[in-house]
């Protein structure tokens, strides 16, 4: 039998855990806001019940995914699809195998959610196991057939005030029409990410740049003709509720060439023979542009470095992107983006919201650098580090340089739709605990507690993104 305590994560110390205890309450309950993460909008748009309980809680969440793989098993075992189209175990054997590993996930966030998830959404008590898989699964099974968990159902019931999917330059966002017309478009809205037109050594990169230059009707061989074909979209995206723009990128370089060199740059980008440093260059560029851009149109630019995605190239050809072979890497923030700082930095329609893979530059990079920049905000800790441990690192590491509003709140940054809530509880006892500590330290007093409990649970999320 699990039990959830409602102390968990709370500090074991007193006075900083009562005082943890008396904030909670106060921000547990507070509606989610929810403007980066990953989620499929046709689950929206569609309002239609999930397949079965394993591709709820396994074949979406490639931090399960890559655990049970570090142990040996099989993707085809765990029923995750191949892009030949062989056949991979149905639901329920998936469910079984997940179930008889779970043990696995001690000590991890993921255990963390899904159990959260488990009581949440189905009212499960059991701890998932080999003898326990069949009933929980019947559970789910029965549940996610119900109208109580339908997709905008489960938003209702964990009070999603807001939540931004994130599609590429050249999706015409067809379920965000659906939206738009059935009028849930605001609640659900998307984020412009340009990743598949601005970073040459994708495949196909040449391909789809013809294609976005097409889609937008502009002459993409000139600079200013790609330029505006930026726009453009960022214009068309802004139509279906868009407040920001993602950016995924290896480094946090950024460039501001004169134009001479850029349309030298997109020439040889054209001609298909560039080399590594070309690339380089070119995506450094265009990370200044989109600032510009977001300068004219005051759509948030979020930058998210750090990451050498698809480090197994076999899982990559044969299933595709985000299975969990995406290993952290280093970033340097501070030669990175002073190209880009020094051009719009100090611009008053501006704010740039950095997420780095590299906890050590959060006190020595981030921190300094977002208590100086009118224009940059820190993001939550993510990815690998969006933990208890990791949201503890950060707020230690971030507060005392960059203070508390410099930093944009929380976004679950997810693609498993029932760990949304979960995500958001942990950062806000997180929170509570932190502030404890400091109010039992006599930092700050417990009234300046409540506000930045309050901030770093809901505000602070909506001022970062703009969001009404």
């Amino acid at each position: 039998m699990t039990h959830l305590h409602p102390d968990r994560l709370f500090p074991a110390s007193e006075p900083a855990r009562s005082i943890a205890r008396e904030l909670y309450p106060e921000v547990r309950d507070l509606p989610l806001i929810c403007p980066h993460g990953h989620t499929d909008p046709a689950w929206f748009a569609g309002n239609t019940r999930f397949s079965d309980p394993a591709a709820l809680f396994l074949t979406p969440d490639h931090y399960v995914l890559r655990m049970l793989r570090s142990r040996g098993l099989s993707y085809d075992d765990l029923g995750v699809p191949r892009k030949d189209g062989r056949p991979v175990a149905e639901g329920r054997a998936a469910w079984r195998l997940f179930a008889a590993n779970y043990h696995l996930f001690a000590g991890t966030p993921s255990k963390t959610w899904i159990d959260h998830s488990l009581d949440w959404a189905f009212g499960i008590k059991n701890e998932l196991s080999p003898e326990t898989a069949d009933a929980i699964y019947d559970t789910i099974d029965a549940a996610i057939a119900t109208p109580e968990l339908l997709p905008r159902a489960i938003l209702d019931k964990a009070r999603v005030e807001v939540i931004a999917t994130t599609e590429f330059a050249l999706d015409t966002l067809p379920h965000h029409q659906a939206m738009e017309a059935d009028g849930y478009l605001g609640r659900v809205r998307t984020t412009y990410r340009p990743d598949d037109v601005t970073n040459p050594e994708r495949a196909g990169f040449l391909d789809r740049l013809h294609q976005f230059g097409a889609l937008a009707g502009e002459n993409i061989a000139t600079w200013s003709g790609l330029i505006n074909a930026h726009r453009n979209r960022r214009e068309y995206f802004r139509r279906f509720g868009a407040v920001a723009t993602d950016h995924g990128v290896p480094t946090a370089q950024t460039a501001d060439l004169a134009p001479v060199e850029k349309q030298a740059l997109l020439d040889t980008i054209l001609r298909g023979q560039y080399s590594p440093d070309d690339a380089d260059l070119f995506r450094a560029q265009m990370m200044t542009e989109m600032a510009l851009l977001a300068v004219e149109d005051g759509m948030v630019m979020q930058i998210h470095a750090g990451a050498r995605r698809n480090t197994d190239a076999g899982l990559l050809a044969e299933r595709g992107t985000d299975l969990g072979g995406d290993i952290p890497s280093r970033v340097n923030y501070v030669d990175g983006l002073l190209p880009l700082l020094n051009r719009c930095g100090n611009e008053p329609n501006f704010r740039l919201i950095a997420f780095t893979l590299d906890e050590s530059n959060y006190a020595r990079e981030l921190a300094p650098m977002a208590g100086f920049w009118p224009a940059l905000m820190i993001g939550p800790p993510w990815w690998f580090h969006d933990s208890p441990q990791g949201i503890r690192r950060y707020l230690d590491q971030v507060v005392e340089t960059a203070g508390f509003y410099n930093l944009a709140g929380f976004n679950d940054d997810t693609r498993a739709l029932l760990s949304i809530p979960a995500r958001h509880d942990v950062w806000r006892r997180e929170v509570c605990g932190f502030l404890g500590l400091w109010v039992g330290e006599n930092r700050i007093t417990k009234s300046t507690a409540r506000d930045i409990a309050r901030l770093l649970s809901y505000q602070g999320a909506k001022d970062a993104y703009k969001i009404g």
